[in-house]
């Protein structure tokens, strides 16, 4: 049996979850250059293109059996251009600019969280639970930013008409990002295992809301995922607090009874 054909066809596997990774790194180049023109809901569809292509490269690498570090490493790389320096630059040119250093500051909030996010993951991504990320993913917070252009523009608003609101936002993706809040990963779903009837549906349901009007779908279910992990922040802090054990010192006496220290107590004679 000759080896070079099964040599070539390893090979070619290895290339196949670094091209996804380079066609994202290429969409969010490709966003800042847009953006730099000016073509700014061009710039917003571009960044939801890189999402595609990320999510597709480590799909394909654990399906195919192809994790690398070198795939691990430049997927990281990528994910800072294209959901940390892309988002930060198409919205201080669309709407930031013109507020000077709070635009600015804004922006490079975003930034500057986008890659203490990153740097994050990385170090902890063995000691984490699996099911859920800490902070905002930078895909989503990104698709925070490109969803208010593309639907702003698209309803023909100007970004000096709303900078407040994409300052707001802004600032919002890039705290939320490196704070502590759990989001919900999605790694539990196994894609080799059959799933209920029912969830075919919902995927069929939501394709077709996407496709009736992108823009809005989008950025409204990017929102709620972001809202998401506050509620479920609240909802583990409520929990915490009822399982809480209740101090001895705080229990309920009857007025006017002395309380009795075991520790000095005798035994009777």
């Amino acid at each position: 049996m000759n080896p070079l054909p099964q040599r070539q066809r390893r090979r070619g596997i290895y290339l196949l979850p670094n091209l996804c990774t380079t066609a994202a790194l290429f969409s969010g180049f490709y966003a800042i250059v847009q953006a730099m023109n000016k073509n700014f809901d061009t710039a917003a569809i571009a960044i939801f293109v890189a999402m595609m292509f990320d999510g597709l490269d480590g799909r394909i690498a654990r399906l195919t059996h192809t994790q690398s570090e070198f795939g691990a490493q430049y997927d990281s790389l990528s994910d800072m251009v294209c959901f940390s320096a892309a988002p930060a630059l198409v919205v201080y040119e669309w709407a930031l600019r013109d507020m000077g250093k709070l635009g600015w500051i804004a922006a490079f909030i975003y930034c500057a969280g986008g890659a203490l996010r990153l740097a994050r993951f990385n170090t902890n991504i063995d000691i984490v639970d699996k099911r859920y990320f800490q902070g905002l993913p930078s895909p989503a917070a990104a698709a925070l930013i490109a969803g208010l252009v593309w639907i702003m523009i698209d309803n023909k608003i100007d970004g000096a008409e709303v900078h407040w609101l994409a300052c707001l936002l802004t600032i919002f993706a890039g705290v939320t990002m490196v704070s502590n809040i759990p989001f919900w990963s999605g790694k539990s779903i196994n894609l080799r295992k059959s799933v209920p009837f029912i969830v075919v549906i919902a995927i069929m349901l939501a394709f077709a809301l996407a496709s009736y009007y992108p823009p809005g779908i989008l950025f409204g279910l990017f929102v709620v995922y972001a809202l998401s992990g506050y509620v479920l922040y609240v909802v583990r802090w409520r929990q915490q607090r009822k399982a809480a054990p209740v101090p001895a010192s705080s229990a309920p006496t009857i007025p006017g009874t002395p309380l009795r220290d075991e520790a000095s107590t005798e035994k009777p004679k």
